[in-house]
């Protein structure tokens, strides 16, 4: 239950440190904006050694790359040892089993215990969907800071069966807390799981009633699609708190769940990551006080977070100034744009005022729709006004109009392209969410046939976020493999029958565990693409594209032809059929035709 007032800080009292989706790193190549995460972080972590908290918890998304850099790595290391380490004494307990609340590490205790540390603050996080786990081995950047000490990494469900969630068991005076967390996992993925109840969230057995249940997950938690979210409603009725991490708009007052009857925050980012409304709210992060079941949220205002100011501007709103026909309206319109920034300007310098933290150059978006008839002006002649004044002169300015519905062409793919890139929404869009929706809105002759939508989309995204550059190659490699296999154990030898063999293969796997276990083994090894045996070779380059099929030289020298990018493979048949039929030159070969080079999960 909420605490009306302060709780006293006593020896009965945990002290939390809240704070979610950091981002550490965020264009830190940039001259104006390089060092505004790392300056929070700062804060952060100051504001801790401040109030003396008995620990920090992290809602996800430390690092904003999955590689961090050197230089972000070091700088996070050296604010880590220099807020968290100390000979302060800590106050609490953990009376869980550790071996299992980090069964990651090879040091599967809490930091603070270690007799070769100095721990006076210790850090809890989960990963986000930026910093996950990837590769052979499951490792993020996390882990590096968690095998050197300086952080404890809990909350990484390494099954895509089935999920148990074990808490970390806390105890100060006579306060207990249980600690749960699970780290990103794809969203439909994990609503998918949660529908067929395979995710649990044990408890302790005995005094269950006695412990506080704070929970941190890092998720979708505003609905970007059917099964794209996780519903507050699939989690625990028992939990009293959960930290809602991923989410960037800061909604930190707790909400209560009136059905689960449990409370959420929402911290938010302390970064602007995107120039979108939701990213403008104020800044905070949370000190939260628990004594027995009785909770208590400080709500603590961010003073070094950049300030970012953001206005919608429709044209036709304006009939008294300008029309489409008026005489240099395009003149007036970016008069009319310069007015609005300036006010941005004032505003900020306004708040500015005894705030000495605060970096002087805001953020300033305004947007313009421009529907009826208007045309846009020169965006990179108006910033040359602001380039002195705001830390992001090359984007002041985003011109959007309403979509009109045009008349199908019946030249092209009949998809949508305005439903799939709507303007203000585009910078929250993922690779993966692009592949489905293209897929859901193209003809059945431009449908993959090998593939399936959800490994292609995971592969481009590994491809993009991750910097995977094999992980395509490694996807469709794996996939072919895992066809031929199957092809030749049913004994299908006719191009008809091949061809249908193969799309009800593909159509079997579509949405299924054995689908994720398929993705998650081939992004886990496409950090060490084995080079394909002849064979392989022939029969990759075998699988062309259709579309206008030039004749391209294939990747691996054989010749064959290699259409225009599109997305259906064909012919399928002829390639099943010239492989199976080379497949008894060697017993090398052979054997590469009956083993996969991966093992199911």
């Amino acid at each position: 239950t909420m605490s009306s007032e302060n709780t006293l800080d006593d020896e009965d009292t945990f002290k939390i440190l809240i704070a979610t989706d950091i981002h550490l790193g965020y264009l830190e190549k940039d001259a104006i904006r390089g060092n505004d995460s790392y300056n929070t972080l700062d804060e952060i972590l100051k504001c801790a050694k401040t109030n003396e908290v008995d620990f920090i918890l992290l809602g996800g998304d430390l690092f904003h790359e999955n590689k961090p850099s050197r230089r972000c790595l070091h700088n996070c290391i050296t604010m880590l040892r220099k807020y968290c380490m100390g000979d302060t004494p800590i106050q609490f307990d953990i009376v869980s089993d550790q071996t299992v609340n980090f069964n990651t590490s090879k040091f599967p205790w809490v930091n603070y215990q270690d007799e070769n540390l100095n721990i006076s603050i210790p850090a809890f996080s989960i990963h986000g969907n930026h910093d996950d786990p990837t590769g052979a081995e499951g490792l993020c950047a996390l882990d590096l800071l968690s095998a050197s000490g300086l952080l404890n990494h809990f909350g990484h469900s390494q099954s895509v069966e089935s999920i148990e969630i074990s808490p970390i068991l806390m105890q100060k005076g006579n306060t207990k807390l249980a600690l749960f967390g699970l780290g990103s996992i794809p969203d439909e993925r994990l609503y998918r799981m949660f529908v067929n109840n395979q995710v649990t969230m044990l408890r302790p057995k005995e005094d269950q009633d006695e412990w506080f249940n704070l929970f941190a997950i890092h998720q979708n938690r505003s609905k970007h699609g059917p099964t794209n979210y996780i519903p507050e409603q699939f989690l625990d009725d028992f939990l009293d708190l959960v930290v809602w991490g991923h989410e960037h708009e800061c909604l930190i007052t707790p909400s209560r769940n009136e059905q689960q009857l449990f409370y959420v925050i929402q911290p938010g980012s302390s970064v602007a990551t995107s120039l979108s409304p939701g990213e403008a709210t104020k800044k905070h992060i949370g000190l939260l006080r628990v004594k027995g079941r009785k909770m208590n949220l400080q709500k603590i205002p961010l003073k070094t977070v950049r300030q970012f100011f953001i206005q919608d501007v429709v044209l036709g709103d304006y009939p008294d100034l300008f029309t489409p026909d008026t005489p240099q309206v395009t003149k007036k319109v970016e008069n009319l744009c310069y007015a609005k920034v300036t006010e941005m300007l004032e505003e900020a310098e306004r708040e500015r005022l005894g705030c000495p933290l605060t970096p002087e150059k805001p953020l300033i978006r305004l947007r313009v729709d421009y529907s009826g008839g208007f045309d846009t002006f020169h965006t990179s002649r108006f910033s040359q006004k602001f380039v002195e004044r705001v830390a992001n002169p090359k984007d002041i300015i985003h011109f959007l109009r309403r979509r009109e519905q045009k008349e199908d062409n019946k030249d092209e793919v009949n998809v949508d392209y305005g439903s799939l890139l709507k303007t203000t929404a585009a910078e929250g869009l993922r690779v993966e969410d692009l592949v489905k929706q293209y897929f859901a809105a193209t003809e059945q002759t431009v449908q993959l046939s090998l593939l399936t939508e959800h490994g292609m989309g995971k592969a481009l995204q590994e491809f993009v976020d991750k910097d995977e550059k094999d992980a395509i190659e490694e996807l469709i490699t794996y996939q072919l493999e895992k066809t031929q296999c199957h092809l030749q154990a049913r004994a299908v030898t006719t191009e008809q029958d091949i061809d249908t063999e193969v799309r009800r293969f593909r159509d079997s796997k579509k949405n299924t565990t054995e689908e994720d276990n398929e993705i998650k083994e081939v992004s886990n090894d496409a950090h060490e693409p084995e080079p394909l045996s002849g064979l392989m070779c022939d029969t990759v380059c075998a699988l062309y594209f259709q579309g206008d099929q030039q004749s391209q030289s294939s990747p691996c020298g054989a010749g064959q032809r290699a259409g225009r990018l599109s997305s259906h493979f064909v012919p399928l048949s002829s390639a099943f059929q010239a492989s199976s039929q080379r497949s008894s030159r060697t017993s090398d070969e052979a054997s590469l035709m009956t083993t996969p080079r991966y093992t199911a999960c």
